[in-house]
């Protein structure tokens, strides 16, 4: 997939520089990444893992000149009182590279990779490892950096593989994370779910916002009760546009009331008289402790990570 502008090559070409160099972080919760940070010993950046893994600031003469000269020309290079910060993250995932927002996730507009992005990825591998039938159309929808659509379209060459979002950086990221991983067979395209695009598909993907964002930032802001109207809304969609053989692989986040899953109940009743075939298991039983301290959550128990899988018969 070409990259589009100058700042775009180069940023690619950070990435890949980066990749050259042994570069490798794993992405941790944003509590935890503040926790990290707040240590006296991690005021500064040390290493390109502290540059561009911790989102740390830094002194010009840290890193190689290459790797500055790419910054500045990516565009990608924030002031920081007489130092500096990346404007972007990046974080290993199943042997690729994954270039997203930096922390913090601030923005309206930023494009979020955590340990959901390790949950989902695990879910569709797990799918992909296990289900070998065609996959000749695949859709991941707000697809963020790109990495359930990458990931899908590197175990499933021969499939063409979109990636939907309305997040221009968004599909930005998904360009260039595609252009480093070499998917060819994948294309970024603005949609508003599946509304922009035509077709069916063998495989629909999604891994939407969840929680109650007082902010209403896109990648987080899942509206709704309790968070849940865009998993809801990306159900129905998805539904309707499933080829024979189809499924729908969900990942989201429930919050959990007196022991009780709403999430999994209004699911229940949608695909009561169906005929469709469904699997719905948690992989995470409590994530984002932190929000249960106030607003939406003060009278939930957990909030957990589901996956759900429905597949359409032949017929």
């Amino acid at each position: 997939m070409p990259t589009e502008t100058a700042q775009d090559r180069a940023l690619l070409h950070l990435a890949q520089a980066l990749r050259e160099r042994g570069y490798h972080f794993i992405t941790p919760t944003p509590l935890t990444h503040e926790r990290v940070n707040a240590r006296v010993e991690n005021q500064l950046a040390k290493d390109l893992e502290g540059v561009f893994g911790w989102s740390r600031p830094f002194q010009h003469e840290l890193l190689p000149p290459a790797i500055f000269s790419l910054m500045d020309q990516a565009g990608v290079l924030a002031p920081s009182d007489s130092r500096w910060r990346s404007r972007v993250r990046m974080s290993s995932l199943d042997g690729q590279l994954f270039v997203h927002s930096a922390y913090p996730t601030d923005a309206p507009d930023a494009v979020f990779f955590g340990p959901d992005t390790y949950r989902f990825a695990n879910a569709i591998l797990a799918h992909l490892n296990n289900h070998k039938g065609h996959i000749g159309r695949a859709v991941d929808i707000g697809c963020g950096s790109g990495a359930g659509a990458i990931l899908t379209a590197l175990a499933r060459p021969q499939a063409e593989v979109l990636a939907v979002d309305i997040n221009p950086a968004a599909l930005r990221m998904t360009r260039i994370n595609a252009a480093l991983a070499e998917a060819d067979n994948l294309k970024a395209r603005h949609s508003d779910l599946l509304n922009d695009i035509d077709g069916q598909f063998d495989l629909i993907l999604a891994n939407p916002p969840y929680l109650v964002d007082p902010d209403e930032r896109a990648y987080r802001h899942g509206g709704g009760p309790l968070g849940a109207g865009l998993s809801l809304a990306i159900f129905d969609s998805a539904l309707e546009r499933l080829a024979p053989c189809g499924t729908l692989l969900l990942y989201t986040g429930v919050a959990m009331k007196g022991n009780q899953d709403p999430f999994r109940r209004e699911i229940e009743q949608r695909l009561e008289g169906r005929g469709l075939e469904w699997r719905y298991r948690e992989v995470d039983p409590d994530v984002f402790g932190e929000e249960l301290l106030d607003g939406a959550y003060t009278e939930c128990d957990r909030i957990a990570a589901v996956v759900l899988e429905v597949t359409r018969s032949a017929g």
